[in-house]
């Protein structure tokens, strides 16, 4: 994903839009659970803000995954809004800074974009934010209806409480 920002060094202030479309492969984008189906649309702007470039935008993707609570097959609609400074690899400035830079008339945002996809996962995968999980006892889909099991787990440490209560009764 390449951005000619040769227009935008005639003066600050100065946008250029952006559109690309690519495949998690071509990123080499693999979440660690689940995967992105079908095309990833990248669209921004790049503005020359008279030190560097900054390149604005948004990443939308369909992400399909296994909730970690039901087990049931899911998929969601993700948009990550992404907002970089970029500059340009002058005499003062060396490749390995922390910085993003490039050379020349043209900036490759690709790895931005990868990353910005990557670190916008959620750590947990939910189908929704009230799914209520598998029975513990038989397993069966709690969303799908109360299954009738008995789920009350005593606390352990109020165990000898307990044994105290059924000697008094």
């Amino acid at each position: 994903m390449i951005v000619n920002i040769a227009d935008l060094n005639a003066g600050m202030g100065k946008e250029t839009p952006f559109a690309f479309e690519t495949t998690a492969e071509e990123l080499d984008a693999a979440p660690v659970e689940g995967a992105f189906e079908g095309n990833i649309t990248v669209k921004g702007n790049a503005v020359y803000t008279g030190t560097c470039y900054r390149v604005e935008g948004v990443i939308a993707c369909r992400k399909v995954f296994t909730c970690d609570r039901c087990l049931e097959p899911c998929a969601e609609e993700q948009e990550n809004a992404f907002s970089e400074e970029f500059r340009r690899v002058s005499d003062g400035m060396a490749a390995d800074d922390d910085a993003n830079v490039f050379d020349g008339d043209a900036m490759d945002i690709t790895g931005m974009v990868r990353d910005t996809l990557l670190a916008a996962q959620p750590l947990s995968n939910i189908c929704k934010p009230d799914c209520k999980g598998l029975c513990p006892v038989c397993g069966a889909n709690l969303n799908h209806g109360d299954c009738g099991c008995e789920r009350f787990v005593p606390d352990p440490r109020l165990a000898a409480l307990q044994q105290f209560k059924k000697l008094k009764d």
